[in-house]
């Protein structure tokens, strides 16, 4: 186990990260629940290190770590089912599905933190993170007790905006009644007159970039540490403008092997989805100082 990781709130090793100096912003001093954190910048190289780590919790959790994947590999096969014949809905309910996928992976987050507090990585740490998410509140009617329930309704409704926006596209564009995948790829994909595919995939674009944005970092910060919703995502938006490569480049990782995941009739997802989310973690770790937050113990 990583015991000696459990105080890893000021990254003290400089060769891969280099502390940005924190943005001045009104009334920041108001309340540490206020307050953006530092932000480290990151070599090009660092978000394989993350798949890595990530890889290494996962088999390091096993079981509970892989049935995260499969929930979500189940969860993609029914909507698959239902929407089969029906693609135009289909290619935007998988996709737009995927924009939840951050909040669905929280206990990942909290499988690798405790992992890295050198504390029991298993059932117990999940069944914490959804369950008992109140007891690490005073307030239940706050702000910050909703948090992540106020970021998973917006993620759900931007997922649904997408669904309708990707159907309606497909099926007032497309020459052809799209029913399938093989129509999908046949008139929208490899159609040689028209931008169709071009289109749904700039659009898809055009919302997944500040959405990836506004998630990059914010879930796990909110999980692990007391402050807002409004400064967790802010400080996700500076941390992709303080590292723009390497965060391109960690946009295109989880990209390609969602892709992957996804192309393999959705069973590569049982083993991405757990990677993904534990390297996620790591990522937060590396690019986040919360040493001035207050910590958050789920109870």
């Amino acid at each position: 186990m990583l015991k000696n990781r459990s105080n890893r709130n000021t990254r003290p090793d400089p060769t891969f990260a280099t502390l940005i100096p924190k943005p001045s912003l009104p009334n920041s001093a108001s309340s540490p629940a206020d307050e953006i954190p530092g932000i480290r910048s990151v070599s090009l190289a660092r978000p394989l290190h993350w798949l890595v780590l990530g890889w290494q919790d996962m088999v390091f959790c096993g079981a509970i770590s892989v049935a995260h994947g499969m929930a979500l590999f189940l969860m993609g096969a029914a909507i698959a089912t239902v929407a089969y014949q029906r693609f135009w809905l289909l290619a935007g309910a998988l996709s737009g599905f995927l924009l939840v996928a951050p909040v669905l992976a929280t206990s990942l987050y909290a499988l690798s933190r405790a992992r890295e507090r050198g504390e029991k990585a298993d059932l117990g740490v999940v069944l914490k993170t959804w369950l008992n998410w109140q007891g690490s509140h005073l307030n239940k009617w706050g702000n910050d007790y909703w948090c992540l329930v106020q970021f998973g309704a917006l993620l759900a409704l931007a997922a649904t905006g997408w669904v309708f926006t990707s159907a309606a596209l497909i099926t007032l564009l497309a020459p052809l009644p799209i029913r399938n995948p093989a129509d999908f790829v046949q008139h929208v994909v490899l159609a040689r007159n028209g931008f169709l595919f071009e289109l749904w995939l700039v659009l898809g674009g055009v919302l997944a970039a500040p959405i990836f944005a506004s998630t990059v970092v914010a879930i796990p910060l909110l999980l692990d540490r007391r402050l807002t919703l409004m400064r967790a995502v802010l400080t996700s938006w500076q941390v992709v403008l303080s590292n723009p490569v390497p965060m391109a480049f960690w946009a295109s990782l989880i990209m390609g092997l969602t892709l992957l995941g996804m192309g393999s009739l959705l069973l590569g997802l049982i083993v991405v989805i757990p990677i993904l989310g534990h390297a996620s973690w790591h990522a937060y770790r590396d690019l986040v100082d919360v040493s001035t937050l207050v910590e958050r113990e789920l109870r």
